[in-house]
């Protein structure tokens, strides 16, 4: 695991910003524009979540609860750091303390309104973060004990649906005998774009997950299915979800992911957009819903996009969902190529005027050698004479 640099420069004081302020961390992120202040409430910020801020670039982020507990030797805090983020620990304020959209100051750790404190903090420096995350790191053998023991529960409670798909929707899209690309709410632009030239030429079936629809729109991308979480979908009817509708209203398919059996009550938001959704209820993240869609359809081939499963990755938090992230891997086996190793492995399609012109100079080549011959020379006399006789008589 990498550590933040020590020599890393912490700005003490940002100035005034917006301040965007919710517990739930999809909230912020749906609302939050470059420059604003992002005040959060995340135990053991892990990776993905430090992304998808980054992401949107934020000035400063403010939590509400420990960056880094000591369970977990999470990565998310390092990465903001890295970044240039001033990072501020409230621990134990509520972030509804704090009005959503209001302009604040953000001073030594304290966010002022005008010359009245609303909320107070410390601010984290690369050597406190240090300390923390080493110090975390030395449980990492009970960190892997629990990893594994949430990777066979899910095995236990999700059998149904890891081993033989029961539960997962019937999509009418064709995924079968297709190579299809899964674009997660963590990828970027750059590894989309690095796949331009197999998108163009091969036409895989494309999902997109939670805001990773987004960007396969703004890529000029039609999504063929799109897999959004309740959660992402939070805020839709102010225009403050995650998913842009116009995402939704240009998939073929839309699948809800809900936790909780029973219609997910954003059904009939989306029905009002003129979008038919299906559902699948379970507990496995909704990139993973998307990854074994894929496989039960029968995918020749699936390219995750922003998936990023390491060792760090999998046993960084203590979310149980990363299990079931390495179990879905294990589902798909050898039909799962990741976004990075597609370029390297996919050249392109010979194109027709590369044949072309390999079989015009190999016909120079071959003039070329003929007509140093001595039969040569007498049928280029003979060509000479023909073009002087053609000439003579226009």
């Amino acid at each position: 695991m990498r550590l933040p640099r020590q020599a890393g420069r912490v700005e003490a004081d940002p100035g005034t910003a917006i301040v965007r302020s919710n517990r739930r961390l999809s909230v912020v992120l749906a609302r939050l524009a470059p420059g604003d202040i992002a005040v959060i409430h995340q135990i053991d910020l892990d990776s993905s979540a430090a992304r998808e801020l980054l992401r949107r670039q934020p000035r400063a982020v403010v939590n509400t609860a420990p960056f880094v507990s000591g369970r977990v030797a999470n990565l998310g805090p390092g990465l903001l750091l890295e970044a240039g983020v001033l990072l501020v620990e409230a621990s134990g304020v509520d972030p509804d303390a704090v009005r959503d959209g209001a302009e604040l100051r953000l001073e030594d750790g304290t966010l002022y309104d005008g010359d009245q404190p609303v909320l107070s903090g410390a601010v984290l420096t690369p050597g406190d973060l240090s300390q923390r995350v080493e110090a975390a790191r030395a449980g990492m053998a009970a960190q892997l004990d629990s990893f594994t023991s949430n990777a066979a529960e899910y095995l236990r409670r999700d059998e149904e649906v890891l081993l033989h798909g029961r539960g997962i929707p019937e999509v009418r899209t064709r995924l079968a005998d297709r190579p299809v690309v899964v674009v997660g709410p963590d990828a970027d632009a750059g590894e989309l774009r690095s796949l331009r030239r197999y998108l163009r030429e091969q036409h895989p079936a494309v999902i997109g997950v939670d805001g990773g629809a987004d960007l396969v729109v703004r890529r000029r991308l039609r999504p063929d299915v799109v897999v959004v979480g309740e959660d992402a979908l939070a805020g839709l009817r102010d225009g403050q979800a995650a998913v842009n509708p116009r995402a939704l209203r240009r998939a073929r398919d839309v699948v809800v992911h809900t936790r909780r059996p029973g219609e997910s009550p954003v059904n009939r938001r989306l029905a009002a957009l003129g979008v038919e959704p299906l559902q699948f209820t379970g507990s496995l993240n909704s990139f993973d819903v998307a990854l074994l869609l894929a496989h039960h359809a029968g995918a020749r081939l699936v390219v995750p996009v922003g998936s990023r499963a390491g060792l760090d990755d999998l046993v960084e938090g203590s979310r149980s969902g990363q299990a079931g992230t390495f179990l879905t891997r294990l589902r798909l086996g050898p039909r799962l190529v990741d976004a990075g190793a597609v370029p390297q492995l996919y050249s392109g399609r010979i194109r027709w005027w590369y044949v072309l012109l390999v079989l015009l100079a190999g016909l120079i080549a071959l003039a070329v050698a003929v007509g140093t011959t001595p039969v040569g020379q007498e049928w280029w006399d003979q060509i000479r004479a023909h073009l002087h006789l053609l000439i003579s008589k226009g």
